[in-house]
């Protein structure tokens, strides 16, 4: 939190034993005692906890690429939506997705992302938008965390848009959501959190109180889509319902970090986004300046977002957040294990943790990898 972001602590010529994929041991290999039965691996490069994406919409049907090419000419995000592009035109598709077919391009999508030293995710659902499509979605979520290696959550967000049908009947859909979809998702055990998309546009306050309160009723943990475009109390309402993040946050007055200061409440932010469609940036000093922790996202989704690699993410934190190189590690790492509620598992290198570990042969200083504008080079342990 706040000063304490900047630091980074490290060992030169260091050893850390790992059992049953936990860390034992680590220090200094002045202090290494060998000890019978351990396999020595000799990795003569900088290792450092895997990185952690908190905030993915990575299971998805098809790209958005002609909405990329409607803002280069000078369309907005909102005004693209309005027309029936977004969050609408992704479900159209995944709607006509098997089941079979759409876990096995997410697979593809969340192994590359491994192969780029992420190894924990969490991913949302909200691309369905329908009873059976909301559940498909987060049924590959779930296969995907059995068959890969990653550590993956699942969030619920079914509050991603009003479909073309309930458009000026929202209330329904809201039924729909929590009179249909939420039974069925506790029933089948298939997410961790539910996620609303507050803004004005979308999910107003009432709404999301209503899909808060019944997450609270399903046991689901709080994360909330807020200030993108908009502050209008979106903060002041998760905080309320002891959200483990608020994601998004471009638009932030002073109210708005008053009321993280008294939380618990991880700001999570997400620079891709900015970057892809233009908008302002997250107020990342402001937020760290005043005290508080950040968490940094991909938001890699095939619209506003569509980008995996977390050391791009690392660069555009340091050049558009103006965050330090340390201060984007620790969001990248132990600070995203909170807003996933994982920090005692993952997240950091401490005896008791899963040992997600990675290597990087080719860096000296943390401040390099910012530098290489995701080009770096990444060996799984």
């Amino acid at each position: 939190m706040g000063e304490d972001m900047r630091r980074v602590e490290s060992i030169d010529d260091a050893f850390v034993i790992i059992e049953n994929d936990l860390i034992q041991k680590f220090g200094s290999m002045e202090d290494f005692i060998h000890e019978e039965g351990l396999e020595k691996i000799e990795v003569a490069h900088t290792v450092m906890p895997s990185l952690i994406d908190c905030h993915t919409h990575s299971v998805f049907s098809k790209s958005r690429d002609l909405e990329f090419v409607q803002r280069i000419k000078g369309l907005t995000y909102e005004e693209i939506a309005s027309s029936g592009g977004g969050i609408l035109n992704s479900a159209l598709h995944l709607q006509k997705t098997s089941e079979e077919e759409l876990y096995e391009k997410s697979r593809e999508r969340v192994l590359k992302m491994e192969n780029k030293g992420v190894g924990a995710i969490e991913i949302k659902s909200g691309y369905g938008l329908r009873l059976k499509d909301e559940i498909k979605m987060l049924r590959v979520i779930k296969r995907l965390a059995k068959e890969t290696d990653l550590n993956i959550k699942s969030t619920f967000l079914g509050a991603h848009a009003y479909p073309h049908e309930f458009q000026d009947d929202h209330h329904t859909y809201i039924d729909v959501i929590v009179n249909e979809m939420l039974p069925q998702i506790k029933e089948e055990d298939l997410a961790d959190f539910i996620d609303v998309f507050c803004e004005p546009n979308y999910f107003n306050l009432e709404e999301t109180e209503r899909i808060f309160q019944a997450g609270n009723d399903n046991k689901l943990g709080i994360k909330a889509h807020v200030n993108q475009f908009n502050s209008f109390g979106g903060i002041e309402l998760a905080v309320d319902y002891d959200a483990i993040s608020v994601d998004h946050l471009e638009v932030c007055t002073e109210e708005d970090i008053e009321l993280l200061r008294g939380s618990s409440t991880m700001p999570v932010l997400l620079p891709a986004c900015s970057f892809f469609i233009s908008i302002p940036y997250a107020p990342a000093r402001r937020l760290i300046d005043s005290g508080l922790p950040v968490a940094l996202a991909s938001d890699f989704n095939p619209g506003s977002a569509h980008v995996y690699n977390p050391f791009f993410i690392w660069s555009l934190a340091c050049l558009k957040l103006n965050m330090l190189p340390e201060e984007a590690f620790n969001a990248l790492t132990l600070n995203s294990a909170k807003a996933l509620g994982m920090q005692k598992e993952i997240g950091s290198i401490e005896v008791g943790k899963k040992a997600k570990l990675i290597a990087l042969p080719s860096i000296q200083r943390l401040s390099e990898i910012p530098y290489q504008m995701g080009e770096v080079q990444v060996q799984l342990i």
